[in-house]
């Protein structure tokens, strides 16, 4: 018998979703999809001027925090015929980067990091980039974020002696709001046996959108299980007053479908 045989599983992901839910019902689950990532919007006109800008002034160090944003960018510059001078500019530019993603656009096109977080969270990114800094009187930084990171991300560099520059370029619009509903009753009324999140968006979403915040963290405390795909989406769930949250040791979707799986054989062998 698969291990997820007569599980009910909640899925929030959106891009994802249909993979998700194919994995999950060859291992013998039912997926129930809720869609709370809320709908990517892409910048055109902010991503042009960020490339503008990136070229045109000086700047110590470029950031790159999503693979989305670094893959968005580099297509505005093949638009606009100025990838050449974006990657060589990248190239003479200190580079720091965050989550295997943004590592694997820079390896694709050729650019060198300096930085890396190596367990691939913003904290430990701004960590480790603080404690490069030499004269922190002068370092101009270009910053690639989104809306649920950009405000806290300039601040904390700001404290860091840093000149920032902020692209963003893109965006998410607000879930739908029945589907939030949804997702918080199917939880709370014990309707899921675990729900899997592939990003900390989800988890903001999800949290701030509550108006009794309190029964969905008790729901996952006591009966719902909370998976997430990887170290930030699970700090993001701590961070909400989830005890414990289920994760893989390696953060892709068909080992957290896989983890899943042997938690539950595992309670089930217990069981018995």
């Amino acid at each position: 018998m698969n291990g997820l045989t007569g599980k009910v599983i909640g899925v929030a992901a959106d891009r994802s979703a249909t993979s998700l839910s194919s994995l999950i019902q060859k291992k013998g689950g039912t997926p129930a999809v809720y869609s709370i990532q809320g709908k990517q919007i892409l910048n055109e006109q902010t991503s042009q001027d960020n490339i503008e800008d990136f070229l045109s002034k000086s700047f110590d160090w470029a950031i790159f925090t999503t693979g989305i944003g670094a893959q968005t960018l580099e297509d505005t510059s093949i638009k606009s015929e100025l990838y050449r001078a974006f990657i060589e500019k990248l190239n003479n530019t200190r580079v720091a980067i965050r989550g295997k993603k943004t590592l694997n656009w820079c390896q694709k096109n050729g650019v060198r990091a300096s930085i890396i977080s190596e367990d691939g969270t913003m904290e430990h990114l701004v960590k480790t980039f603080s404690e490069e800094q030499i004269d922190r009187n002068f370092q101009r930084v270009f910053l690639q974020a989104y809306s649920h990171n950009d405000a806290k991300l300039k601040k904390e560099l700001k404290k860091a002696g840093c000149q920032v520059y902020l692209s963003q370029p893109y965006s998410y619009e607000e879930p739908d709001t029945q589907v939030l509903d949804n997702l918080g009753k199917a939880i709370k009324t014990q309707l899921l046996h675990a729900v899997v999140f592939t990003s900390k968006t989800q988890v903001k979403n999800l949290v701030k959108n509550q108006r009794d915040n309190h029964e969905i963290i008790q729901a996952f405390n006591n009966h719902v299980l909370a998976v997430a795909v990887g170290k930030v989406t699970a700090n993001e769930l701590k961070e909400n007053g989830i005890l414990y949250v289920l994760q893989p040791d390696q953060p892709k979707m068909g080992p957290m479908v896989q983890t899943l799986e042997r938690y539950y054989q595992k309670m089930n062998t217990h069981n018995y």
